[in-house]
C-alpha cells in the first residue's frame, strides 16, 4: 500500500524552475506542504502567490555557505517540521575538456556536488531526531553511464551517487530514506541556449522529456511503503540509448 504525502512537510531546492518547480506541484497535489527553496527572490514571491496556502519559501544561495547555514532554520520556522527534503538543484556544463572553462566547472561542481552535501548534513540532524525522513537528490543518468562528451557533469553525479549510497546506509538505522532520481535529457532551463524548432524536434523524436515525468517519478519514490527504498530509479526519454 502506497503512503499518503497529506500533512507532510517537503522542502525542495532549486524549486523556481524546472524539475524542482514541477516537483513542487505535483508533491502539493499529493497534499503536502511544500517549502520552495531558491535564490530567486521574485521569482519565488510570485510561486507561493500562485501555489497558494501549503506552500511557502526559504531565499537561499545555494553557493554561499552562510545562505545554505540559514536554510533549516528558516524551513522549520515556515513550516515547523521537515518530511522531505529535494536537493534537487544542479547545473550543466558539457563539452570537451581541453576546450573547457575551470572557472564554469568549479561554479557547476559547487553546485552540482558541494550543496547537495552542504544541505543535506544541513536536514539530517532534523530527520534523525524525529526518526523519519525523505532524501531525495537529482542526479542523471550521466551519473551511471559515463557520458562522452560530458566529463566534468558526469564526473560531479558520479560523485552524488556515491553520496547517495554511503549516506543512505549511514542514516537507514534512523528511519530516513536517501534516493536518487536520474533523468535522460529533460526540458529545463539547462537547455535554454536550444533553439525552438530543435526544442520542438527532439521532443517529438522522443529523446527528451519533460519536467513533469520526472516529478512523477519522485512522487513514486516518495509514497513507497516505509520498508521500500528506491535507491536510484532512472528514467529516459524513449530512444535514448545509453
Amino acid at each position: 500500500m502506497s503512503e499518503s504525502l497529506s500533512g507532510k512537510v517537503a522542502a525542495i531546492t532549486g524549486a523556481a524552475s524546472g524539475i524542482g518547480l514541477e516537483c513542487a506541484r505535483t508533491m502539493l497535489a499529493a497534499g503536502a506542504k511544500v517549502v520552495l527553496v531558491d535564490r530567486a527572490e521574485d521569482r519565488l514571491k510570485e510561486l507561493v502567490a500562485e501555489l497558494g496556502d501549503n506552500a511557502s519559501a526559504v531565499v537561499t544561495d545555494l553557493l554561499e555557505p552562510a545562505s545554505v547555514n540559514r536554510m533549516m532554520p528558516e524551513i522549520l520556522k515556515k513550516a515547523g517540521k521537515l518530511d522531505i527534503f529535494h536537493a534537487n538543484a544542479g547545473a550543466y556544463v558539457g563539452g570537451e575538456v581541453v576546450m573547457g572553462d575551470p572557472d564554469q566547472w568549479d561554479k557547476m561542481l559547487n553546485l552540482n556536488i558541494n550543496a547537495v552535501f552542504r544541505t543535506v548534513h544541513a536536514v539530517l540532524p532534523h530527520m534523525i531526531e524525529k526518526k523519519s525522513g525523505d532524501i531525495i537528490v537529482t542526479s542523471s543518468v550521466a551519473g551511471l553511464v559515463p557520458v562522452v562528451w560530458e566529463p566534468i557533469y558526469t564526473a560531479s553525479k558520479f560523485a552524488v551517487q556515491a553520496f547517495v549510497h554511503t549516506v543512505r546506509r549511514q542514516v537507514l538505522q534512523h528511519g530516513i530514506r536517501v534516493g536518487a532520481v536520474a533523468p535522460g535529457p529533460v526540458v529545463t532551463a539547462l537547455l535554454s541556449d536550444w533553439p525552438k524548432a530543435k526544442m520542438e524536434e527532439a521532443l517529438a523524436a522522443g529523446s527528451l522529456m519533460e519536467p513533469k515525468e520526472v516529478a512523477d517519478a519522485v512522487l513514486f519514490m516518495l509514497t513507497r511503503p516505509r520498508n521500500v527504498t528506491i535507491r536510484d530509479l532512472v528514467i529516459l526519454p524513449q530512444s535514448v540509448d545509453i
